[in-house]
């Protein structure tokens, strides 16, 4: 077990063997974190997260109430996590990423970074999301409060720049090109490009 220096930590705090904790780290109450997980400098882990095994939480990131973040799993530099997120095994998020409330992703997620999240998006296994990858949720701007996020299904993959606008689902397979953004929904195994985005061709054509 390692500490740093200046850090605020709850007595209750539990964690695993082999913790690394860096500096200036804040941990509330009724944390909890598995074995060989590292918590690099001015982390703030909020009430009720958990984090699993072999996981690695970067300088500066923060993980709100509630959330919870898989084993295995690395949540990169400056990276916010919403209350009430779940984030799956061996996921890779890079610098600047943010997962919004109650976003619930599966395993083997990878996000560049500058990518954001609405609240409540779901995100199912082995998706891929290039940076500056955005999903939103708010289908009429002078309705702001009115929200809805659609599904990225497994296997799924995304170049750099892409928006998926919201309500949208994107099918199990489907790959969309660089820069694209995405308003309608994407069938399985399906390669769409474009501004707006539309059909390519089948993938493995």
């Amino acid at each position: 077990m390692e500490y740093g220096k200046y850090c605020d930590i709850a007595d209750d705090f539990q964690h695993g063997k082999n913790f690394k904790c860096g500096s200036f780290v804040k941990i509330d109450k009724d944390v909890i974190v598995g074995d060989d997980v590292t918590i690099e400098d001015f982390v703030m882990l909020k009430s009720g997260v958990r984090v699993g095994d072999n996981a690695k939480i970067e300088e500066y990131a923060m993980i709100l109430s509630g959330s919870q973040v898989g084993k295995g799993t690395k949540i990169g530099t400056y990276t916010k996590v919403g209350k009430g997120a779940v984030i799956g095994d061996n996921c890779q998020f890079t610098s600047f990423c943010e997962i919004r409330d109650n976003c619930k992703l599966g395993n083997n997620v990878g996000m560049g970074s500058r990518g954001t999240l609405s609240a409540n998006t779901v995100v199912e296994d082995n998706v891929v999301m290039k940076y500056s990858f955005v999903v939103t949720d708010t289908p009429i701007l002078s309705k702001g409060k009115e929200k809805k996020v659609g599904v990225l299904k497994k296997g799924s993959m995304f170049g750099a720049n892409v928006t998926i606008m919201p309500g949208v689902n994107i099918g199990e397979n489907a790959e969309i090109g660089a820069c694209s953004q995405v308003r309608h929904d994407v069938p399985d195994n399906e390669i769409w490009y474009g501004s707006p985005a539309h059909f390519l061709k089948k993938r493995n054509q």
